[in-house]
């Protein structure tokens, strides 16, 4: 597996499609050497955009979930 640092520069959109959320951002991709098998890629966000991702996710899974008949929506948080 090939591992990343990815550090994420700009949102620009998000939006949802038949149960996929699609998030369009400009991004800094660089390859990274494993140093241990255990580690992955590595998303790095500043603050204020992690704020603003979470605002946004938050939005679309409301509106997926009114989409949903209210018998699939209970029990969720």
């Amino acid at each position: 597996m090939k591992t990343h640092d990815i550090e994420l520069q700009r949102i620009k959109a998000i939006r949802h499609d038949k149960g996929l959320i699609e998030l369009s951002v400009d991004a800094l991709v660089q390859p990274r050497p494993a140093k241990d098998e255990r580690i992955t890629s590595t998303l790095s966000l500043a603050v204020d955009d992690a704020r603003t991702l979470i605002l946004l996710l938050k939005q679309q899974v409301t509106e997926l979930d009114k989409l949903n008949p209210r018998s699939r929506r209970s029990g969720r948080c």
